[in-house]
Parts: C-alpha cells; sequence; structure tokens
C-alpha cells in the first residue's frame, strides 16, 4: 500500500455510501492520530483497536449518521505520496468558510486547521473534510 491515508479515507468514503456503521482499517499512529481530530471535530463517532483475524493490528471506525445520512459529506486527499503539499500558517485552507476541517501535519504533531493557527504553525496539508 502506497498511501495509508488515503486507503483509509477512500474505506470511510465506500463504507458511508453503503450505509455501514463500522469499518476497519490496518492500524498506525498517523492514522489513529487522523482519527482522533475526526472524532474531537464531531465527524465519526470514535474508533477502536482491535485484532484482525490475520492476528495484525486494525482500528475499527464507527461511524456517524444524522437523519439516516453520512455526518461527512466530502472528504479529499490533498497532500499525496507523489505531491506533498506543504502550507505556511497563513496559507493553510479554510474549508467551505471554517464550516469544515483541514487536518495538517504539523512539527508540534498532526492537528486540525484552528489548532494549527493558534499554535502558529505550518506543516503538511494531509486532507479536508466537510
Amino acid at each position: 500500500m502506497n498511501d495509508p491515508i488515503g486507503d483509509m479515507l477512500t474505506r470511510i468514503r465506500n463504507a458511508q455510501g453503503r450505509g455501514k456503521s463500522t469499518v476497519r482499517t490496518p492500524a498506525s499512529k498517523m492514522r489513529a492520530r487522523v482519527l482522533d481530530i475526526l472524532q474531537a471535530e464531531g465527524y465519526i463517532r470514535g474508533y477502536d483497536a482491535v485484532t484482525g483475524a490475520n492476528g495484525h493490528p486494525e482500528l475499527e471506525i464507527s461511524l456517524k449518521y444524522y437523519d439516516g445520512a453520512p455526518v461527512i459529506r466530502e472528504v479529499k486527499r490533498v497532500s499525496t505520496p507523489g505531491r506533498r503539499v506543504y502550507m505556511g500558517v497563513k496559507d493553510i485552507p479554510s474549508v467551505r468558510q471554517g464550516l469544515g476541517v483541514s487536518i495538517v501535519s504539523t512539527s508540534k504533531g498532526v492537528m486540525s486547521d484552528a489548532s494549527a493557527r493558534a499554535a502558529n504553525v505550518g506543516g503538511e496539508v494531509l486532507c479536508t473534510v466537510f
């Protein structure tokens, strides 16, 4: 797998399209940090670390719906392994006039765009969620 974050976001997008309540993805620290932000911003119910059928660690993500529609309307990968996108603190994009969230990997850890502006740090823009 070349793009673990993109794979996780695609799994979430596909599971919500099918109306699933949970989805599993291979575990990693970076994926867990991205899920922490999605949970803090209210886009997912939460996630748990579980062991898969083959013995490898996995993350089971509980998806969130409102009136039968997925809470996450769109999720886009910004920085890919083939094209990294780095931005200074003043250039971090605001998603839908602040209604969405950009997830940024900074020197102080993975954080939302608002947290990155408050900490006055820029970094790699991983994805945008609305």
